[in-house]
């Protein structure tokens, strides 16, 4: 089993984009009443059994959404999400992590939920900065892409619904 994996470096603009997050106040809203249903949507869309609006905050990642994880939040260091905020316009798919070696090692695939399929749509403020990301994740690898342009769909309409 290995035992690294490899946390997501910082952006280059982090003081802006945690601004950003800050300035949406979506952490102190707790969430919002409809972003439940853009992540129900995003599952069935995929097939998946996990899919959430995850908020990369300074030292977690915070779930503003989610289904088919109890968590609330993730040390920002085992984020899946803060990889996924690198790209900011592109998606970050991982079909099996437990052969990636970014992941492999990662204690959210090594140990419970046992991610293996991973795709997530970075959330950009109408600033350009990422906020995190609209993740969908299944407990089995997959060997092709899967509905992405739903999927980005899905993740426009999340921004909008965070910014206001």
């Amino acid at each position: 089993m290995p035992e690294f994996y490899s946390p997501a470096r910082r952006p280059h603009d982090e003081e802006q984009r945690q601004h950003a997050v800050d300035a949406t106040g979506i952490v102190s809203r707790r969430g919002d009443p409809a972003l439940p249903r853009v992540v129900a949507e995003a599952a069935q869309q995929l097939s998946a059994p996990i899919a959430a609006v995850s908020i990369l905050d300074r030292d977690r990642q915070w779930f503003a959404a989610r289904i088919g994880l109890e968590s609330e939040e993730t040390p920002r260091a085992v984020s899946f999400c803060a990889h996924a905020v690198l790209s900011r316009h592109q998606p970050l798919v991982v079909f099996d992590a437990a052969r990636d070696s970014r992941f492999a090692g990662n204690p959210l695939v090594v140990g419970p939920p046992g991610i293996r399929f991973y795709v997530g749509m970075p959330l950009v403020s109408r600033d350009g900065y990422a906020l995190g990301a609209l993740c969908v994740i299944d407990l089995s690898p997959r060997t092709e892409a899967c509905n992405l342009h739903a999927l980005r769909a899905l993740a426009h309409e999340a921004e909008r619904i965070i910014e206001g």
